[in-house]
């Protein structure tokens, strides 16, 4: 194995190595955007999961949010309180960059659909439409052929 030396470094070493390390978490953060004001929010409510995401006019992604994200974990994450607080979430991150209208497109059956939509309401961003897109089959697929007997 061999002998494990002791590296000692003074405290302005210290210091610097801290200065870089904020330094680069600085850089990460995302800064107001301009001519951000209007964008749209996609809400898909599943059964056991409530997705939300932020885009810009074209359908570029700036920001998304999830109820496990936010730390709910199992069946809790399919709950009204959890899509409320990914809306919340969101509304923050859409208020930080700027965006004051939204237009919101609503898809999937699950339980926080309605809830995510009040919280969005009860926020300051302005919704000039709120449209379902959920996916409905106009003949579904070819049935199986019966059973021969």
């Amino acid at each position: 194995m061999g002998k494990k030396r002791v590296i000692e470094k003074s405290e302005k070493e210290i210091i610097q190595e801290k200065d870089k390390t904020d330094a680069s978490k600085k850089k990460k953060l995302k800064t107001k955007r301009k001519g951000l004001d209007y964008g749209c929010i996609y809400i898909s409510a599943s059964y056991n999961n409530t997705m939300m995401t932020l885009t810009d006019k074209q359908g570029k992604v700036l920001s998304w949010a999830t109820a496990g994200n936010l730390g709910f974990k199992g069946t809790k994450k399919a709950t009204p309180y959890a899509a409320s607080e990914v809306a919340n979430t969101l509304c923050e991150k859409a208020e930080k960059m700027g965006m004051k209208e939204v237009d919101v497109f609503v898809k999937g059956v699950g339980s926080g659909r309605s809830s995510a939509l009040r919280a969005l309401a009860a926020r300051d961003v302005i919704i000039n439409l709120i449209k379902d897109i959920t996916p409905i089959p106009h003949n579904g697929c070819r049935p199986k052929k019966p059973r021969r007997t």
